[in-house]
């Protein structure tokens, strides 16, 4: 185990001397999009011809009241890694909230199927270990889109490792079987998550890479820096999607 942290910390150190995969202008860094579009491609048919059908048959049978009981219950596990990477990041006060979060709903939130957090006032907040190594100052690196995974950058990458190694519950859960079967659920349960973006968006996107990479790109910025420190691909992001939801129909 010791050797493992130390190997972390030396990759972590080396990444430091890697530019941001986006700035404060707007700028992309993106130096591997051939092989990125060819890995987008792969992982565009892949959920095309398995990913997308499972998950549009599974949001068909499951009613709303149980999705939000599964986004819920895998939401209270994240939970854990947003504290364990909370205090890695020494935020010590928000650390007691999300853990407070966690005790509650998993008490009296049924295992974390009923979010009474929230409500009594410990919102969610999500961390990771990428945000831990964007907090001691290691730059995002160029963008990736991970096979089967999608769209990261080096350093997110390489902080998704370790959550999934050390700060996912799921992981330490046994048998094998029931943690594979829980692991797919999840995946299962994000993807149907995107039907209804997906939707609003529509097919005629243009450049679908670069649709997903920017958006995906400018919701990691928001979520690490918050909504106000918007770059220069946000006006033209926000038209994208303004549009595209003008020309949908509304729902039922």
């Amino acid at each position: 185990m010791k050797n493992k942290f130390l190997n972390l910390i030396l990759i972590a150190i080396a990444l430091t001397g890697c530019a941001s995969a986006i700035d404060s202008n707007g700028y992309t860094y993106d130096p591997w999009e051939p092989v990125n579009r060819k890995i987008f491609v792969f992982n565009d048919t892949l959920d095309t011809i398995l990913l997308k059908p499972i998950a549009t048959g599974y949001h068909a049978l499951m009613p709303d009241f149980g999705e939000r009981r599964v986004n819920n219950f895998f939401g209270n596990l994240d939970d854990v890694g947003s504290f364990a990477n909370s205090v890695l990041q020494l935020e010590f006060e928000q650390s007691m909230n999300i853990l407070a979060r966690v005790i509650n709903n998993t008490v009296f939130g049924l295992g974390g199927l009923f979010d009474v957090a929230t409500p009594l006032g410990n919102p969610k907040i999500k961390k990771d270990f990428g945000s831990t190594l964007d907090h001691y100052g290691i730059a995002s690196g160029p963008y990736i889109v991970i096979p089967i995974l999608g769209p990261s950058t080096l350093r997110d990458g390489f902080g998704l490792a370790v959550d999934r190694a050390f700060f996912e519950p799921l992981g330490y859960y046994n048998p094998d079987s029931h943690r594979l079967a829980l692991t797919g659920a999840k995946y299962v349960q994000k993807r149907a998550n995107l039907l209804s973006t997906e939707r609003a968006i529509g097919s005629d996107v243009g450049d679908k890479y670069l649709l997903v990479r920017d958006s995906w790109l400018q919701y990691r910025w928001n979520q690490l820096y918050g909504e106000g420190a918007n770059t220069g691909q946000q006006q033209a992001i926000d038209d994208i999607f303004a549009e595209e939801l003008q020309n949908t129909p509304p729902q039922e």
